[in-house]
C-alpha cells in the first residue's frame, strides 16, 4: 500500500515538474493530426512559421513542396506593390477632349482616358463613388463652356491592353464579379447585380432586373431552382461574340439575397454609356454613341487621342487600395495591381510582364523564382504554384518596412489571428503574423486537395494555427 502511493507520489511529481512542451513539439502534435486527418488523405499540406525578429525557421514541414496559394497570393503581390510603388502611391485618370468648341459644341469627341484605377466608380470610397465621378465629369465640361457635343464619349482603356482575362482562369469564374477582368479604364470595380425571383423547386429561375440596368445586354436564365439549404451555385457566362449573357447553375429558394454580382464585360464602354446617360438626363445634346477602345477596334475605327484635360481624377492612397484587396480578397484588385507593378519597372503592363516583375523584384531578394511559378496577382488562377517557405520569407520582408502597419491591417482577422485567407475548389490555405510567448512571429499554411467540407477543414487548420498563440 505504501509502495503504490509512493508511485502515485512520484508519477504526480513528474507531470507536475516536467518541462512543458516546446512550441516545435505542439506544432508538430497538431500537424500530424492534421496530415494524418481522413480530409487530407489524398491531399498535400505545408506548413512554414518563421521568426519575424530574425527570420529564423521556427518550424516547418514540407516548406519547399509547390502548392496552389488560392487568395493567400495577395499578400505577395501587395507587399510587392507596397515596395515597388510605395503607400502614397495613385492612379491618375485623365478626362478630355479632342476638337474645338464653338458657340458651346464641341465638335469631336469626349475622352475618359484610364490609367488603371481598379476604384473608379467603386461605393468603398467617398472619393470615388459613381456619383461622385460622375459629377466631377458634368462639372468639368460646364466649366469648358460645352453644352452640347457633336461628336462621341469614349472610354479610353488602351493601356492595359487587350488581354482582360489572365491565362488560367476557369471559363466558370470570369463571367462572375470575382472573375472580372482587368482594365485600363475599371469601373464599378467592373461588376453589376442580377436580382433573381425563385420559386419552386426544379423550375427555372426568373431574372427580374439588373443594377444598374443594362439596356445593351441581353440575358438568359438557365438557372434552376433548388431544394431550401443548398445555397447559391450560379454562375454567369460573358458574352462571346454577342451580348447575350447566360446564367446557370441552381439557386436554392430559401437564399435571401436573391441577387448575384456579375462581370462587366467591356467597363470602358459602361463608364461611357454613364457618362452618356447622364448628360442626356441634364438637356445635354450627344450626336455620337458611347465607344471604347474595344467597340471602335470591332467597327474598324481609330481611337482618338484627347488634345485638351479638362479634369484630373486621383484614385485613393495605394495603402487604402491594398486595405479592401486584402480585406475583401478583391481579385479584380490584385489583378491592376499586378499590371502596375510591370508599367512602374519600365514593361507594357501585361499580366505576365507583371508576373516577370514581380518575380525579379524577389530574385533580386534571394529568393528562388521555381518556389513562385504563378500566373497572376491575385490567386484565383488554379495553376498557381508557391512554397509556404517562400511566402512565409517574404511576410518576414514586410515587417521591416515603414509601411509595414498599413499592410498588417489590411489583413482580415481569423481564429482571432491577423491573416489572409485563400481559397479555390479543394484548397484552403491562411498566411499572417502572430505573437507568441512575446515572439512575432509569421506563417503559411497550405492545404491543397482536400475531401469533405470546407468548414471541417478550416477547423482543422484552426487547431494547428492555435498552437502559435
Amino acid at each position: 500500500m505504501r509502495i503504490r502511493r509512493l508511485l502515485t507520489f512520484s508519477l504526480l511529481f513528474i507531470a507536475g515538474y516536467a518541462p512543458a512542451q516546446s512550441i516545435q513539439q505542439k506544432l508538430q502534435s497538431a500537424f500530424n493530426r492534421l496530415q494524418l486527418d481522413s480530409q487530407c488523405r489524398y491531399g498535400s499540406v505545408s506548413l512554414t512559421v518563421l521568426d519575424v525578429k530574425t527570420g529564423e525557421q521556427v518550424f516547418a514541414v514540407n516548406p519547399d513542396m509547390g502548392m496552389a496559394p488560392a487568395s493567400t497570393m495577395k499578400t505577395i503581390t501587395t507587399i510587392t506593390a507596397f515596395n515597388v510603388l510605395g503607400k502614397d502611391f495613385k492612379y491618375q485618370t485623365q478626362f478630355g477632349y479632342n476638337g474645338s468648341i464653338s458657340n458651346g459644341t464641341l465638335n469631336g469627341d469626349i475622352i475618359i482616358k484610364g490609367a488603371g484605377d481598379p476604384t473608379l466608380g467603386s461605393w468603398r470610397y467617398e472619393s470615388s463613388k459613381e456619383n461622385h465621378i460622375l459629377t466631377i465629369m458634368v462639372d468639368a465640361l460646364q466649366k469648358a463652356g460645352i453644352k452640347k457635343i457633336n461628336g462621341r464619349i469614349i472610354g479610353d482603356d488602351s493601356v492595359f491592353g487587350t488581354q482582360s482575362i489572365p491565362d488560367g482562369w476557369i471559363w466558370e469564374d470570369v463571367g462572375n464579379y470575382y472573375g472580372a477582368g482587368t482594365s485600363g479604364l475599371c469601373w464599378r470595380e467592373n461588376q453589376y447585380d442580377i436580382k433573381l425571383h425563385t420559386g419552386e423547386s426544379g423550375t427555372p429561375v426568373t431574372l427580374s432586373r439588373e443594377v444598374p440596368a443594362m439596356p445593351y445586354l441581353n440575358f438568359k436564365s438557365e438557372a434552376i431552382n433548388a431544394p431550401a439549404h443548398t445555397g447559391d451555385d450560379t454562375y454567369a457566362y460573358l458574352p462571346v461574340n454577342s451580348n447575350m449573357v447566360y446564367v446557370r447553375g441552381t439557386y436554392a429558394a430559401d437564399q435571401t439575397k436573391k441577387s448575384i454580382a456579375v462581370a462587366l464585360p467591356d467597363p470602358a464602354y459602361d463608364a461611357a454609356f454613364r457618362l452618356a446617360d447622364t448628360l442626356k438626363r441634364l438637356g445635354f445634346i450627344i450626336t455620337g454613341s458611347a465607344e471604347s477602345a474595344s467597340t471602335l477596334t470591332a467597327k474598324g475605327q481609330a481611337l482618338p487621342i484627347a488634345t485638351q484635360t479638362i479634369a484630373t481624377i486621383p484614385s485613393p492612397e495605394l495603402s487604402k487600395i491594398i486595405y479592401w484587396t486584402n480585406q475583401k480578397s478583391i481579385n479584380l484588385y490584385a489583378e491592376q495591381l499586378l499590371k502596375t507593378i510591370a508599367w512602374k519597372g519600365g514593361k507594357l503592363p501585361s499580366t505576365a510582364n507583371g508576373v516577370s516583375t514581380l518575380q525579379d523584384f524577389w530574385k533580386q531578394r534571394s529568393i528562388d523564382t521555381n518556389s513562385l511559378n504563378v500566373f497572376d496577382g491575385s490567386g484565383l488562377s488554379p495553376a498557381d504554384r508557391v512554397t509556404t517557405h517562400t511566402m512565409a520569407t517574404i511576410l518576414q520582408s514586410a515587417t521591416k518596412e515603414a509601411w509595414f502597419s498599413d499592410f498588417f491591417e489590411s489583413l482580415p482577422i481569423y481564429n482571432d489571428m491577423h491573416m489572409k485567407s485563400g481559397s479555390i475548389i479543394n484548397v484552403l490555405n491562411y498566411a499572417g503574423y502572430q505573437t507568441h510567448n512575446g515572439r512575432q512571429l509569421c506563417f503559411s499554411i497550405m492545404v491543397n486537395n482536400y475531401n469533405g467540407s470546407t468548414k471541417a477543414i478550416k477547423e482543422k487548420i484552426f487547431k494547428v494555427l492555435d498552437e502559435l498563440k
